[in-house]
């Protein structure tokens, strides 16, 4: 094997990593894709509160970073930032969810809230209106905003189970795994299809575009807050129906 510095590309970087699976170059290779991480951090970062400390993000993203660069195969031609980007966002998001940042008292909100979107939905066989939703909760519209307001910030995480559709497969799963995976995104993409059309297109530009909610916000023309209660109640009418057509899949 020549010095590193002739392994002046990405290619031959990876080549040399993949048949001596040397330290140095696997360096080489996480300094090449760390921006990846930083990328990622600041997405999640800005829905989530204050106290939640990017640095601790980018800490466990680059595990996720390191983890990718140990597991990704080139010969199987997937992009390895699409690759990457899905362990880095899965470390942190397992930070998020192993610190438990979501107050009880919200926790309990959230509880309430997605039981009666989904009770509702069941019986109405719709979408059921924030004055139903309201109504059924025993609170005012008033009540009822600054609830779903108090709950953007735990919306970010559950979702992401589902979302990211287009996770590349690693060949670790079994081919039930996949047939499993690939009805819960065909769900996915019927239940997107079924939401309110302003709550669709937040999560289309949110999940999909990679827009955050302040950019979201200047397409729309509507207010950062009124986006991310969009968002919020786009999240849980989508457990709801996800959670639904689960339990017909262990069925």
């Amino acid at each position: 094997m020549g010095g590193l510095e002739e392994l002046s590309t990405i290619d031959s970087l990876w080549l040399s990593y993949k048949k001596e699976h040397t330290k140095e170059v696997r360096d080489r290779l996480v300094e090449q894709y760390m921006n990846l991480v930083n990328i990622i951090a600041g997405r999640l970062a800005i829905s989530l509160p204050p106290h939640v400390d990017r640095d601790d993000l980018i800490s466990s993203g680059f595990f996720g970073l390191l983890d990718a660069v140990e597991r990704y195969e080139p010969d199987r031609k997937n992009k390895f930032e699409t690759y990457a980007s899905v362990r880095i966002r899965g470390a942190m998001l397992d930070y998020l969810r192993s610190k438990d940042w979501v107050p009880t008292s919200v926790r309990a909100k959230i509880k309430k809230y997605e039981n009666t979107v989904r009770e509702l939905e069941i019986s109405l066989g719709r979408n059921a209106s924030d004055e139903e939703i309201a109504d059924a909760m025993g609170i005012t519209i008033d009540e009822l905003n600054k609830t779903v307001s108090q709950m953007n910030v735990a919306t970010i995480i559950p979702l992401d189970d589902y979302i990211r559709a287009e996770t590349p497969n690693d060949g670790l799963e079994s081919p039930g795994a996949n047939i499993e995976k690939l009805e819960m995104q065909e769900i996915l993409a019927k239940a997107i299809h079924r939401l309110p059309e302003r709550e669709k297109q937040v999560v289309s530009l949110y999940y999909y575009e990679e827009l955050t909610m302040k950019e979201i916000s200047l397409v729309l023309h509507l207010s950062e807050a009124r986006v991310c209660q969009l968002h919020t109640k786009a999240i849980f009418r989508l457990r709801g129906f996800l959670a639904r057509n689960k339990e017909n899949l262990v069925d």
